[in-house]
């Protein structure tokens, strides 16, 4: 009896404190509605329709209405000749999207955080942050300009030296590398804001200490910078492990033509190209909720890593 009694009082205590901190904070509590509404009804809700990867979908009968079938789905996806090629295609893009363009941001900041003219760091800002603002259309259409077989400016150039012009985007090999350094070049500067911050939230003192020790340049990058960057590189470093398979589709899709599909077929196009565009929509999400939860195998595990090696993580 005496301890449904404290219970008691301790729930009357956090209902009364609630109740208060909203009378208090009912503006806060109100501008925190709309971006939660948000994820409710565009991020949470949907989830519920991943059901139709188990489903044989039938536009009349609705997605619950349509027959479970299981795991078949999945089978005609493994069973596919195509399913290893996707993968390993998926695999190697963002593979080389990560290891080309993950310390490229970082080395940006570092370089950065060392020019001591403000006009001239301010104009490197600029030039390297604006191309994020280029949509994937316009992106693809200034690479296809760039590399256009006869008028290119990279073909002109070849020809300008001897050399024999090169259809690029026709070439499979090089399709990956194409479509890496361009998203390196757009994404770069945007991404190095977000260690800039890091690096001005650094203890100066550090830095003095670092001076008084007689620490050069370098010296200064290797053991205050990089400290100091580091639980930012573990968390950024995890979220784009956590989306390797993840890879847009929107680029790689306008970039594609048939001489060059074997080595830029992806899942996410395959997905589109299948399932959306040929109407298998229950085909198309049984391969979606299996990228997803390989994605989210990863994203565990290496926050896993993480936490034991560099004790920062995301939970």
């Amino acid at each position: 009896m005496k301890h449904q009694m404290l219970n008691g009082g301790v729930k009357r205590r956090v209902s009364e404190e609630a109740r208060r901190s909203l009378r208090k904070h009912w503006q806060l509590y109100l501008i925190v509605i709309p971006p939660v509404l948000f994820f409710l009804i565009f991020k949470y809700y949907p989830m519920l329709n991943a059901v139709l990867a188990f489903k044989d979908y039938n536009v009349i009968k609705g997605i619950w209405g349509s027959p479970w079938v299981g795991f078949k789905n999945f089978q005609l996806f493994f069973d596919n000749p195509m399913f290893w090629p996707l993968v390993k295609n998926t695999i190697y893009v963002s593979g080389y999207l990560l290891l080309a363009g993950f310390p490229v941001p970082i080395l940006l900041a570092l370089m950065l955080n060392e020019v001591g003219s403000g006009r001239f760091k301010r104009l490197v800002q600029l030039v390297t942050f604006a191309p994020y603002f280029i949509s994937t259309v316009v992106m693809v259409s200034i690479i296809m300009l760039f590399l256009a077989p006869r008028l290119g400016f990279a073909n002109v150039a070849l020809n300008f030296f001897g050399l024999d012009s090169i259809n690029f985007l026709g070439e499979g090999r090089m399709f990956r590398s194409i479509y890496v350094w361009s998203d390196i070049w757009q994404t770069a500067g945007y991404s190095a804001v977000i260690y800039l911050a890091a690096l001005a939230g650094i203890d100066p003192t550090l830095y003095e200490a670092a001076k008084v020790d007689g620490a050069s340049r370098f010296q200064k990058i290797v053991h205050v910078d990089i400290p100091g960057l580091l639980p930012t590189i573990t968390i950024i470093l995890i979220l784009n492990v956590g989306s390797v398979m993840a890879i847009g589709f929107e680029k790689i899709y306008l970039l594609q033509n048939p001489l060059n599909m074997v080595h830029s077929e992806i899942i996410a196009t395959y997905v589109y190209r299948i399932g959306l565009l040929n109407a298998n929509y229950s085909f198309a999400t049984a391969v979606g909720l299996f990228n997803s939860l390989i994605n989210l195998v990863l994203l565990v595990t290496v926050n896993g890593l993480a936490k034991r090696l560099t004790k920062s993580s995301i939970w």
